[in-house]
């Protein structure tokens, strides 16, 4: 069933209006008519079962079906706060991560991250996420679009993750710290998580975290954690927590 998302106030109790690139892509690309169903989104956390109503060169009419809609969303939130990766991985990372149910992406500029954005390229590399952020959670029936935020300074980073209930980041020597416990403790670190909490995972770029960004993490509360016996590349090093987060909790 094709999935699309629209705002909220374009929601009543049996009507939802569809409206932007959306109108184009039902009516000229799938060629739906009255009668057929789709799914909808307010992409705040609200699905429902819609069937075509009208359709005029602007807009999209459908009324709101009683039946109830699966809640597709992981148990608990998580924010990934993924170190500036080169060339295009930041897009396939978004992608991925947000058809395993991350909740947020931060992109980081850490002390080993090759790539610096301006503000301008900022802004229109933010645009692009979205996009592949939305696209990605229409194929994968999200309640919500995962928000791309702003790129922030990872000591900046550290402190917005320490109002999330668990903070870990995966690190190749975390078995050389105090406190070391091997995948048995990362896997107790996620199961411990509760419906409704909220769970922040750090990922470095590709040349990894440096020794006192690690330290500063561990001084501000964050779960140095291993993620296996191999050691991971960036673009999938975060695919693999939200796996875990899945398998754990869903």
């Amino acid at each position: 069933m094709y999935h699309f998302f629209t705002e909220t106030e374009f929601f009543t109790e049996s009507e939802a209006v569809i409206t932007g690139p959306d109108v184009n892509h039902i009516k000229n690309v799938l060629r739906m008519k009255p009668g057929e169903k789709l799914l909808l989104s307010d992409g705040k956390g609200t699905n429902c079962l819609c069937e075509i109503t009208e359709l005029f060169p602007d807009k999209v009419l459908a009324k709101i079906l009683p039946e109830e809609v699966d809640d597709t969303e992981l148990p608990v939130k998580v924010t990934l706060y993924q170190g500036l990766p080169k060339a295009d991985k930041m897009e396939f990372i978004i992608q991925k991560c947000v058809e395993l149910g991350v909740t947020k992406i931060v992109p980081v500029d850490t002390d080993r991250a090759v790539v610096k954005l301006d503000a301008k390229k900022e802004e229109a590399k933010r645009k692009r996420w979205y996009g592949i952020s939305e696209s990605a959670a229409k194929q994968s029936k999200r309640m919500i679009v995962p928000e791309v935020g702003n790129v922030m300074k990872f000591k900046a980073a550290i402190e917005a993750a320490a109002l999330d209930d668990l903070a870990i980041i995966p690190y190749e020597d975390s078995e050389s710290l105090p406190g070391a416990g091997g995948m048995a403790l990362t896997r107790e670190l996620i199961g411990s998580l509760k419906p409704g909490q909220s769970l922040s995972v750090f990922i470095g770029p590709e040349g990894g975290f440096s020794d006192g960004e690690v330290e500063l993490a561990m001084q501000s509360g964050v779960k140095p954690v291993t993620l296996g016996k191999r050691i991971l590349r960036t673009e999938t090093a975060g695919m693999f927590v939200m796996a875990a987060v899945g398998l754990l909790l869903e």
